[in-house]
């Protein structure tokens, strides 16, 4: 256990699985309150339980990204009480199928959590970290925010959304104090992989496995501790020299697939 986030305060959405429950359970390690967004409040407060479990301090809040006056209370709560130092935008959902396969139904519901989502929780802290001359935001992006990956065509929409509203906070907020970077995972082995594999693929789900592993050059998918490493990197200190930057961590995937 190291102290970079001592007395700091990092609120996390998505902390209730994957890759934003390790990230919540890190940066808890590393020192932080962590305030944790999930829709699914038993997950969330499970993360929670493992945190105080190691002598951690966490709070929980049941929330739907997507709903900007829900964000706009939990946040107004919190700030009654702590200043957010970190914003962890990690909620996000998927879908598969391209354009011709992708209804409007599809496009609204995948926009409104990974996009207005966003959008949503920076919208919500910004002014909180304006006024406060500090602070750093961390967007959820993708792979599929830079190169083509075939039948992603909403959740493609959606990370290249992401990566763009990154690059223009970090613009508009940087005399202000405020570092908004990104980070594009490749395929990373989370629990949403395994219920993916379990329900496509019950009668070869290992060789499924294998393939979907292989398709990076490194030969294996993404763990959630390497990704949570790397956005406790760039929350620190220590990366106080980086903003408006979005930061692969794919297994090689769009520089050695080419």
């Amino acid at each position: 256990m190291n102290n970079r986030f001592e007395h700091k305060v990092a609120l996390v959405t998505g902390g209730g699985s994957g890759i934003g429950q390790n990230t919540a359970v890190k940066f808890a390690a590393e020192g932080a309150y962590v305030i944790i967004l999930d829709m699914d409040i038993n997950s969330a407060n499970q993360t929670k339980s493992t945190i105080e479990a190691a002598g951690g301090q966490a709070e929980v809040f049941e929330c739907n990204v997507a709903k900007q006056q829900q964000v706009n209370d939990i946040v107004d709560t919190i700030s009654k009480d702590r200043e957010i130092d970190i914003l962890i935008n990690n909620a996000g959902i998927a879908h598969v199928g391209n354009i011709e396969g992708t209804t409007e139904e599809d496009l609204d519901r995948v926009y409104n959590v990974n996009v207005k989502g966003c959008y949503n929780l920076m919208h919500a802290v910004v002014a909180k970290m304006k006024a406060n001359k500090s602070g750093v935001i961390l967007n959820l992006a993708s792979i599929a925010s830079s190169v083509g990956i075939e039948d992603r065509f909403a959740y493609s929409m959606s990370k290249g959304a992401v990566l763009t509203m990154t690059y223009s906070v970090a613009r508009d907020y940087i005399e202000h104090g405020i570092r908004c970077n990104c980070i594009a995972p490749g395929r990373v082995h989370t629990p949403f992989v395994d219920n993916f594999l379990d329900k496509n693929y019950p009668e070869n789900r290992d060789e499924m496995f294998d393939k979907l592993s292989k398709s990076q050059p490194i030969g294996r998918m993404g763990k959630v501790d390497e990704i949570a490493a790397l956005i406790s990197y760039l929350c620190s200190d220590e990366a106080a020299f980086i903003t408006g930057s979005n930061f692969p961590i794919d297994g090689g995937f769009v520089t050695l697939n080419n």
